[in-house]
C-alpha cells in the first residue's frame, strides 16, 4: 500500500455564505499523479491553497509530510513549501525577468549555490522541459505553450518532493497540450513526485492520473483509481467525466426561483 503524503481529514471553509468544503476528508499517495476534479466553483484551486498553507480552514486538519500545515510557525511553513513545487494557471513568470533569471530566482533566494552551480542547475531544468536554448527570452517572448513549460521548470528548482498543478493545460494548443502531459508523466516518474492537478480537461487529465478525487457541493462524490472512476456508474461520476448538462449537479443556481423572484417586483 502506497503511504499517504498528504492526509485532509473532516475539512471545512466557507466564503461569506457559501459553503465550499463540508467535512472532506482524502489521501494523496506519494509518488502518484492524483487528480483533482469537478464542476467549476467546487474549491479545487481553494484545496490546492489549503495544502500550501495560504488559506487557513475553519474546521478539520491537512498533514503534509508528517506535519500539521495550519499549525506550523511561520519559519516552519517556510521550510515546508520548500518542498513543494507549484505550477501557477496563468504561468506566473515574473515579466521582468529573463527565462534565466526566473529560474535562479528561487535558488538565489533559498540556497547558498555559487553563480557557476545556479547557472549549470537552471540550465538542467531547462533541458528537462526542452527549452535550455531560450533561457536569454523574455516572458513576452514565449508562445503560452512555452510559458508553461518554463513556470515547470521553475516549479522544479528546488528538487521538490511534490508539484501541485493549477488547470495546467488551459489554453494550450493540441500540440503545447501533447507535450504538458508527457512532461507532467516523465518528470513524476523520473524524480519520483508526488503531483497534484487541478483540471477541467478530463481525456488528458484521465490519461495520465494515478488516482482521482471529485468533489462537488463540498464532499468527495468519488475517488479511487483511473480505471474504477473510467468504470463508475455514479451518476455524480457520469455527469462530469461524459460532460452531461443534467445531472445531480445543477444547471441553475442554488436559491429562489424565477417565480418567487418575481412576485416581489409585482407586490
Amino acid at each position: 500500500m502506497t503511504q499517504a503524503l498528504i492526509q485532509i481529514r473532516n475539512l471545512h471553509f466557507s466564503r461569506g455564505q457559501n459553503k465550499i468544503f463540508d467535512g472532506i476528508d482524502m489521501d494523496i499517495s506519494a509518488g502518484r499523479i492524483t487528480a483533482i476534479m469537478g464542476p467549476s466553483g467546487t474549491g479545487k484551486t481553494t484545496l490546492l491553497k489549503m495544502i500550501g498553507g495560504q488559506l487557513h480552514p475553519e474546521a478539520g486538519e491537512v498533514i503534509v509530510d508528517g506535519q500539521n500545515v495550519h499549525r506550523l510557525k511561520r519559519s516552519e511553513l517556510y521550510q515546508l513549501r520548500k518542498k513543494m513545487g507549484m505550477l501557477f494557471q496563468s504561468g506566473a513568470l515574473l515579466t521582468d525577468l529573463t527565462v534565466f533569471e526566473n529560474i535562479a530566482y528561487p535558488l538565489r533566494e533559498h540556497t547558498n549555490l555559487s553563480e557557476s552551480m545556479i547557472y549549470s542547475m537552471v540550465l538542467i531544468k531547462l533541458q528537462a522541459v526542452g527549452l535550455s536554448a531560450a533561457h536569454t527570452l523574455m516572458p513576452a517572448e514565449l508562445s503560452g505553450g512555452m510559458a508553461r513549460r518554463v513556470a515547470l521548470a521553475r516549479a522544479l528548482a528546488l528538487d521538490p518532493m511534490m508539484i501541485m498543478y493549477d488547470e495546467p493545460f488551459t489554453g494550450q494548443d493540441p500540440i503545447s497540450l501533447g507535450v504538458l502531459v508527457k512532461l507532467i508523466q516523465e518528470t513524476n516518474s523520473a524524480l519520483k513526485l508526488t503531483s497534484i492537478m487541478v483540471s477541467h480537461d478530463v481525456n488528458e487529465t484521465m490519461s495520465i492520473a494515478d488516482d482521482v478525487k471529485i468533489i462537488s457541493q463540498g464532499k468527495v462524490v468519488a475517488a479511487g483509481t483511473r480505471q474504477e472512476i473510467e468504470q463508475s456508474d455514479s451518476a455524480w461520476v457520469r455527469q462530469f467525466i461524459d460532460g452531461q448538462a443534467d445531472g445531480p449537479v445543477p444547471f441553475h443556481y442554488p436559491g429562489e426561483t424565477i417565480e418567487q423572484q418575481l412576485m416581489k417586483v409585482t407586490k
